[in-house]
């Protein structure tokens, strides 16, 4: 049964300057990761079809498809891992939620729906997206 991961981008402003920034990482090193230092223990129900939804700006406004959990020591002898992203960000429903430390578990039943393309396209400023997600009208 698949499971999906939680996580806050910080210091995103957007999903756009999330974009950006991965797209800066992808040039740098060649794939995209998030490196935490708690793996997830449930890898095989992440790996089943699960992805990483960001919480920006206090919203949950997209996720990336989860490719693989890489164990590895660091430089500094700590045990970490690297969540492998796929590179496509996928526009969702916007839903608040409140800050968190580390990433969490996030039931497939809760995940917010995927936004159409045409929605997602909308040159719509991040506050009205917001605004109108808490009036139910997205």
């Amino acid at each position: 049964m698949t499971v999906h991961l939680l996580k806050l981008s910080v210091g995103s402003e957007s999903v756009e300057s999330l974009a950006d920034w991965q797209a800066f990482r992808l040039k740098q090193v060649g794939r995209l990761f998030h490196t935490t230092r708690m793996r997830p223990r449930r890898r095989d129900e992440v790996l089943d079809g699960g992805s990483i939804f960001w919480v920006i700006k206090g919203m949950i406004l997209c996720r990336q498809l989860v490719t693989d959990l890489e164990e590895f020591v660091d430089e500094e002898n700590i045990n970490r891992c690297r969540i492998i992203l796929h590179k496509d960000l996928v526009p969702v429903r916007p839903i608040p939620r409140r800050a968190f430390q580390g990433w969490r578990y996030f039931d497939v039943d809760d995940a917010p729906a995927d936004l159409p393309r045409a929605a997602a396209k909308a040159d719509m400023p991040p506050e009205m997206r917001s605004e109108l997600a808490e009036l139910g009208l997205l």
